[in-house]
Formats: C-alpha cells, structure tokens, sequence
C-alpha cells in the first residue's frame, strides 16, 4: 500500500510539472544558465583583420545608436564588445516595453567570425515597477516553469528571442562588404 502511495504522489507531482512548462514554442538558447547566443560565420575570402575590428565597431555604433556603453576594440585578441540595447514593446496600447541590455562580443578567427550575445539585463517600463536593471534568467526560469511574473512576459521573451535573431541577421553583411 505505501509503494502504491508514493508511486501515486510521484506521478501526480511529475504531472503537474510537466503540466507548467512553457508551451509558447519559444527556444531561448542558455549556456551554463545563462541565454546565450551564439552563431559562427565563415569568412568567404581572406579579409584584413584590423580593417574587419573597424567595420564590426561601425555596426555596433549604427546597430545601437542609443546605446551610451563603451565599444572595446581589442585588435591583440581581435574582438569587439559592447552593450547592446534592444526595446521590446510588450502591450503597445498601454504603452509597456521594456529595454533589454546584453552583452556582445564578435571575435575574428583566421577564417571565421563568432558574434556572441549573453548577460541579458531587462529593465521594465510600465508604472508600479521598479525600473531597475535586473538579469533575464530569473524571469526566463519561472515563465518556462509556468510561472511568469506577469501577462506580458510571453511578449517580452518573443520579443527578445526575435530582435536577438534579427540583430545576428543585420550582422551578416558586414562581413561581405
């Protein structure tokens, strides 16, 4: 009877989590607990790779012209990084968005670029709510559980999953250029 108890309980627990996760179909890559994104380009011909450092740093100025972080060029390890700064409209009528902060660093290979987002750092703009800079993952973890801390979450990590993909895309023809 007590093993027909807990194999009962077991499954009831096991249900209602898998009865909480998140169900939007939004795939949000994490690397060791963090979003992280990632995408590698293949450099088609030989480039020079101080004149490549300036064009990534041109699209870091022109891709967030709101954006008062520093831009890092270090040609001894061929990278740039900065913050970016996305806005991601969560209920336009009233007027709710939030501004997103993740870290970007694109590094040059011999033969490839490697563009990396991360430390996402959302900061809400809506009234009764601290508008703070806080990390995404805490509120990322709850929503996939089932759990989000308020109706416009799907919105806000549709949002940050699409703008990501988008400013990955936007990155693409500099390499051609």
């Amino acid at each position: 009877m007590r093993l027909f108890t807990f194999l009962f309980f077991t499954t009831i627990i096991r249900l209602s989590a898998i009865a909480q996760e998140n169900k939007t179909g939004i795939s949000i890559p994490m690397k060791n607990g963090i979003v992280f994104y990632e995408k590698s380009f293949l450099l088609g011909k030989p480039v020079n790779k101080i004149e490549l450092l300036t064009k990534i740093e041109k699209w870091f100025r022109t891709s967030f012209p709101l954006s008062k972080e520093k831009i890092t060029v270090d040609p001894s390890s061929r990278t740039v990084s900065s913050k970016g700064l996305l806005k991601i409209i969560t209920d336009e009528a009233a007027g709710h968005y939030y501004w997103i902060k993740p870290t970007i660093t694109i590094s040059v290979t011999d033969d490839s670029c490697i563009f990396q987002s991360y430390n996402y750092y959302e900061k809400p703009i809506m009234p009764g709510v601290t508008n703070d800079y806080s990390k995404i993952e805490y509120r990322w973890w709850d929503f996939r559980k089932g759990k989000p801390w308020n109706k416009e979450d799907e919105a806000l990590f549709k949002g940050l999953d699409t703008q990501t993909l988008s400013m990955i895309s936007s990155f693409e023809p500099v390499l051609n250029k």
